[in-house]
């Protein structure tokens, strides 16, 4: 079973964690992988090494981490990493992938044009 753990930082507010939890519920709809956790570096729970935990519990022979991270950086490089490579060796058997941060994707300036659209026409 593949699984995903969307990883994003983290918040002391509450909004944020609502909205990535949306976020999993919509990608939910759009992918045929149906097992889609979040967690989050720090502030919030669950942490990532928790997800990962749940994925394995369940099941999953393969986790996909996305992270839902705008560009690279200290967590993206080397703290993220750091905590799969832990979990590589907790999970011999498990097949870990890690994604690009968000901002890499060939798609995001066509975004942030599209989000810019409105404020454009005079």
């Amino acid at each position: 079973m593949k699984a995903v753990i969307i990883i994003s930082h983290g918040s002391r507010i509450s909004k944020t964690k609502e909205e990535v939890c949306s976020l999993i519920e919509r990608i939910k709809e759009l992918t045929p992988i149906s097992f889609i956790e979040c967690a989050f570096l720090e502030l919030e729970s669950p942490s990532i090494p928790e997800s990962i935990d749940t994925c394995v519990k369940k099941g999953a022979k393969e986790i996909i981490i996305l992270l839902n991270f705008l560009n690279a950086g200290r967590h993206v490089d080397a703290d993220i990493p750091q905590i799969v490579n832990e979990a590589r060796a907790r999970f011999p058997h498990v097949k870990f992938h890690i994604t690009p941060p968000v901002g890499q994707h060939s798609g995001i300036a066509e975004l942030f044009a599209q989000m810019l659209s409105p404020y454009t026409h005079s």
